[in-house]
């Protein structure tokens, strides 16, 4: 286990020491759950629009997905575990680039990459596979918010790829509840 430490700081380091004005910036922005409301209800929106009371039972499930991605990422992990986040931690917080705030104290697992992943799991496998353009920018788009954690300094690489799969795994069981409730009850076919 200590070696895996090791190599986790050692990755977290190097990833963490390449910085400018200008992707400081980006990165910031890109971290911000705030700035992805818009985002979330436009995609709520369209998963209503395009497949009406379905699309209503999809934006439960998704909701569902990410909120206990969440829970066992800050919820459960965090306190479990209690592994202090790169700026806190006093072995090697003189080399951390931070540029936003570093955060709560803990960082196992990243909700940041957990929820992001819950996302982009659950509607790639909810679209038809002719969308893979749209695929392949929700996970660009989920792996840009994690890298961003570790860009700022609060999430080892470790912490990132914990939380990919948890939310990796809630994705799948929402997608499985959503398959089963959406066969079982005629009412969210209409």
């Amino acid at each position: 286990m200590d070696e895996l430490k090791a190599i986790d700081q050692a990755l977290f380091l190097e990833l963490n020491g390449y910085h400018n004005p200008f992707w400081d910036a980006v990165m910031v922005l890109i971290s911000n759950k705030y700035v992805w409301f818009p985002f979330y209800g436009v995609l709520a929106g369209l998963l209503i629009y395009f497949n009406k009371r379905r699309g209503l039972l999809m934006v439960l499930c998704l909701g569902a997905s990410v909120g206990l991605a969440d829970f066992i990422s800050s919820g459960i992990l965090k306190p479990y575990f209690a592994r202090l986040r790169p700026c806190h931690d006093q072995l090697i917080n003189a080399n951390v680039n931070f540029v936003d705030g570093c955060g709560g104290l803990y960082g196992f697992v990243s909700s940041h990459a957990a929820n992001a992943f819950a996302v982009a799991i659950f509607v790639i496998f909810l679209l038809p596979k002719k969308q893979w353009v749209f695929k392949g920018l929700l996970l660009v788009w989920a792996m840009a918010i994690s890298y961003s954690r570790v860009y700022l300094g609060v999430h080892y690489p470790g912490d990132i790829t914990a939380g990919a799969l948890i939310g990796v795994g809630t994705a799948w069981l929402s997608i499985y509840i959503y398959r089963l409730l959406s066969k079982k009850y005629v009412y969210w076919q209409q």
